[in-house]
């Protein structure tokens, strides 16, 4: 547990701002290419989303992390101060304008709070069906109890780390490559040993950014998980 908002606020930050571990070719090509359509457009959610891939595969991971964290009562509702917050902690430069306009985006009912489900699904990177298909299919056979988390030793199990290219070079130890990648899953704030399924499309949604076509995608999940 944090001891002070202060430090909530520094650990969040560090987090978001961590390099992404995976480095390899699809994740530097996100990144760069988020990099490069930021200045492209004005729209307050792409532009969180962008700023989001800009930071890696996991800076959606990241901040839906931290909006969770901000919903202190468990309704999944965020009111404007508590959303104001959120991006504020995640170190995310959208300035006062650009915040309120998403707020308002989101609170058409002009409650005053916003779905907080609803925004990170939307915040995600969009997916053909075929792509979430794939990603349900690989978390429902690594959610072997049914029970819709998964425990990150249940990924060791089945993941492949056979097509990193790191890997294949000899540069980094098979170890190594697990570890980087199930460090995508667990970030510095938010080390419980569980993946629950939004965290998982969450991941392969910003992985999907930089796969060109449906198929490809399909055949580096079958590789990776087994299927």
């Amino acid at each position: 547990m944090f001891h002070g908002p202060e430090k909530a606020l520094q650990t969040s930050y560090i987090a978001m701002q961590r390099p992404q571990s995976n480095s390899s070719r699809v994740d530097d090509e996100l990144m760069q290419k988020s990099h490069r359509a930021l200045s492209n457009t004005t729209d307050p959610l792409e532009r969180l989303r962008l700023m989001c891939l800009s930071r890696g595969s996991d800076g959606i991971l990241a901040i839906a992390r931290v909006f969770r964290r901000m919903d202190h009562d468990g309704t999944k509702k965020l009111n404007k101060e508590q959303f104001i917050n959120g991006i504020k902690e995640s170190g995310m430069d959208l300035n006062p304008n650009e915040i309120e306009a998403l707020f308002d985006s989101f609170d058409s009912d002009k409650t005053g709070c916003i779905s907080l489900d609803k925004f990170i699904a939307r915040l995600r990177p969009p997916m053909s069906e075929s792509r979430r298909d794939i990603v349900a299919q690989v978390f429902k056979k690594l959610d072997k109890s049914g029970h819709g988390v998964l425990a990150i030793d249940d990924i060791r199990k089945i993941y492949s780390v056979n097509c990193s290219p790191r890997y294949k070079s000899g540069e980094d130890t098979a170890d190594f490559t697990m570890n980087k990648f199930l460090a995508n899953f667990e970030g510095d704030d938010s080390v419980d040993g569980t993946v629950t399924l939004e965290e998982f499309m969450n991941y392969y949604s910003a992985i999907s950014v930089s796969i060109d076509t449906d198929c490809y995608f399909d055949l580096m999940m079958r590789q990776a998980y087994k299927l």
